[in-house]
């Protein structure tokens, strides 16, 4: 492996082989932390703003978001945005993996103390898709999702009942009165299942997130979807 990369982490899990890795990015000087899933790229701090405007887009939809759930902890980007709003009181990141949590609880990551020493945070790994399906012991806020590709590109079968109506309906559960559901996704707006939010949730609307992508030296673009 060149000098430039530091593996940093590396688990075997039920999904595939998770590996943490940074480097060193000549054109722009600076470290780049970067995920992968068996032989997919699933996050880079190089490209951070459509993770952050996940946080910014559903938050500002509700007047007193005090308790969200950010479903998907990953570099931690999200989480930290909605720490960055005042309002909210109380914050639960839940994510699968085991190893994840631990890279945060170890700090190897460029917002991770922001995350951990911030008392308002906790950290639990669970089965956000399960957690769905589940009678709600507590309701939310807002619900920030971040774990697929997209509504039809899921990391894993067992996620897709989460995107049909009766998994929306689930979800809406979960939300306090007024509550908002905001989910992230790598590909352009979904005519069905913005069809299947909007059966479900009473406003809707579909961000197209815009950003630069020095690698294409062109603009890439990522949806945020909101529900409330």
């Amino acid at each position: 492996m060149s000098l430039r990369f530091e593996e940093l982490d590396f688990q075997e899990t039920p999904m595939g082989d998770l590996t943490l890795r940074k480097r060193r990015e000549p054109q722009l000087d600076v470290d780049v932390f970067e995920v992968k899933l068996g032989d997919e790229y699933l996050m880079s701090s190089l490209f951070v703003v459509a993770e952050e405007e996940l946080s910014h887009l559903g938050l500002d939809a509700h007047p007193a978001p005090a308790r969200v759930m950010v479903g998907g902890l990953g570099l931690g980007y999200t989480a930290v945005a909605a720490l960055a709003d005042e309002r909210v009181q109380q914050l639960t990141v839940v994510d699968t993996m085991a190893a994840v949590i631990d890279w945060h609880r170890r700090e190897l990551l460029p917002v991770s103390t922001a995350l951990v020493t911030d008392p308002r945070t906790a950290l639990v790994q669970d089965d956000f898709f399960a957690l769905m399906r589940r009678e709600p012991i507590e309701t939310w806020d807002a619900i920030l999702l971040d774990v697929d590709h997209s509504t039809e590109h899921q990391l894993d079968p067992s996620h897709a009942d989460l995107y049909t109506v009766e998994g929306l309906r689930n979800l809406r559960r979960h939300l306090a009165d007024g509550g908002v559901f905001a989910l992230w996704s790598d590909d352009p707006p979904e005519p069905g299942f913005e069809a299947r939010l909007a059966s479900v949730f009473a406003a809707t609307s579909a961000h197209v997130v815009s950003f630069a992508n020095f690698l294409t030296g062109g603009v890439s673009t990522n949806t945020v979807y909101v529900a409330s």
